[in-house]
């Protein structure tokens, strides 16, 4: 069953010479709980597009449909209640609130939406992630690697149809960065998550299902 799908998306900076063709005419598949990881140089457009399929910028022209609803015709107001409800995001900078604790920094989208989380699954997510017992702990009060685990947990918390996440690992230890990506692949098992990775690293990619290479904007290698 296909969860996301991206149909001939393109996303152009600047005019004539100048012109940056970030992402361009780019359509694929994700089946829903893959682990897919898109990989790429600084600059080739990885980020670009995942910001594309999460809705966080738009294309110029193209589609994007997650779980179902085209990205496409959603005013500004309706991507933001979309995203939330339906699409996780990981970042390399965490951006936990530092003065909530694990926990409120885990359920703050489901919060945020007017819903209660369900305590057991956000328990459950916690234990897996090695997080049981730091539930009143403050981001200052964490490692680097426990942070991007609570960030991981967040992401999971709402039960989202994808989860995205920016060189999750950027900001860690090559030994932490195993770890983390390890949890993400557990995560993807356990919760049946579908889960999409952008790297630069191509170590860290081999630990997902599928391997999407991108390249000056095209998709240049793996199955799309």
């Amino acid at each position: 069953m296909k969860i996301l799908e991206t149909k001939h998306l393109k996303k152009y900076y600047g005019t004539g010479e100048n012109q940056v063709k970030a992402v361009d005419d780019i359509t694929l598949q994700v089946e829903k709980g893959e682990f897919v990881a898109i990989v790429g140089t600084s600059g080739s457009g990885k980020t670009t597009l995942l910001n594309l399929m999460g809705g966080l910028d738009y294309a110029d022209s193209g589609e994007v449909i997650v779980d179902g609803q085209s990205l496409l015709n959603m005013n500004e107001e309706e991507r933001t209640v979309f995203r939330r409800r339906k699409i996780g995001f990981i970042f390399q900078n965490y951006n936990l609130i530092s003065m909530l604790n694990v926990y409120k920094n885990v359920t703050l989208p489901i919060r945020l939406d007017g819903n209660k989380p369900d305590q057991e699954f956000v328990k459950r997510v916690l234990d897996v992630l090695g997080l049981k017992g730091k539930e009143e702990r403050r981001p200052n009060q964490l490692s680097g690697g426990q942070q991007q685990r609570v960030a991981i947990a967040r992401a999971l918390a709402s039960k989202p149809a994808i989860v995205l996440a920016d060189e999750p690992t950027g900001n860690l230890d090559s030994r932490t960065s195993q770890e983390v990506i390890g949890l993400l692949q557990m995560s993807s098992r356990e919760f049946h998550q579908t889960i999409i990775i952008i790297t630069h690293n191509e170590e860290i990619a081999q630990m997902a299902d599928r391997i999407i290479h991108i390249e000056d904007g095209h998709i240049v290698g793996g199955d799309q």
